[in-house]
C-alpha cells in the first residue's frame, strides 16, 4: 500500500490510477449487469388433488429484494463515476488536478467507496438469508430451489467486493496525491513573519 501511495505521487501515477479505474469500472459494471439480469423461473409441485399434482410457477428476480436493487444502482453509480474520471483523465488534455479539483476527486472517491461497500454488504446479507434462511423469522432458504439465480448473485457479489477493494486503493491513492500536493505547497511557500 505504501508503494502504491508513493507511485500515486510520482510520474507513473496517471497510468497506475487509470489502470485501477479501468479495473474498478469493469468490476462494478459487471456486478451491476449480472445482478440486474439475474432472473430464474421454476415450476414446482405445490400439492396434490388425488393423484393429480398441482403445479405453480415462481420467478426469482433481483428486483424482488430492495437490497439487490440498491446493489445494482450503487454499482452503476460507481461505474459512472469511474467512467467519468477515466474520460477526464484521457480527454482532459493538460487539465491539472490541483487544489479544489484534487480535493473533489478524493472526496468523491471516498463517497463511492462508502456507497459500494454498503451495497455489497447489504446484498451479501440478503444472499446469506437466501442461502441458509432464518429460522427465527421463519424465512425459508431459496437457493436449494433457484440454484442458477443464487450462483449469478454470488458472481455479482464477488465482482462487487473486488470493486470495493479497488476503490479503496484508488481512494488511498487520491488522498496521497492530495497530501503530497499539500506537502509540496507547504515547502514552497514562504515563511510568514509574525510580529
Amino acid at each position: 500500500m505504501a508503494k502504491l501511495a508513493l507511485a500515486a505521487t510520482s510520474g507513473k501515477s496517471c497510468k497506475i490510477l487509470l489502470g485501477l479505474r479501468l479495473l474498478a469500472f469493469s468490476a462494478t459494471l459487471s456486478a451491476a449487469i449480472v445482478m440486474g439480469l439475474n432472473k430464474e423461473t421454476e415450476t414446482f409441485v405445490v400439492g396434490k388433488v388425488g393423484n393429480t399434482p398441482i403445479k405453480a410457477t415462481f420467478t426469482a428476480k433481483f428486483d424482488h429484494t430492495p437490497a439487490f436493487v440498491f446493489f445494482v444502482v450503487a454499482n452503476a453509480m460507481v461505474s459512472f463515476h469511474n467512467l467519468l474520471m477515466i474520460a477526464l483523465q484521457i480527454f482532459g488534455g493538460k487539465m491539472e488536478f490541483t487544489g479544489f479539483r484534487l480535493l473533489s476527486v478524493a472526496i468523491l472517491d471516498m463517497l463511492n467507496v462508502t456507497l459500494i461497500s454498503a451495497a455489497a454488504n447489504a446484498a451479501a446479507f440478503m444472499a446469506e438469508v437466501g442461502k441458509n434462511g432464518n429460522k427465527h423469522a421463519r424465512w425459508d432458504k431459496i437457493c436449494d430451489r433457484f440454484a442458477t439465480y443464487c450462483d449469478h448473485g454470488a458472481g455479482a457479489l464477488i465482482a462487487a467486493f473486488a470493486g470495493v477493494i479497488l476503490m479503496l486503493i484508488i481512494s488511498a491513492a487520491s488522498i496521497s496525491r492530495l497530501a503530497q500536493q499539500n506537502k509540496c505547497c507547504s515547502t514552497t511557500a514562504s515563511p510568514s513573519v509574525v510580529p
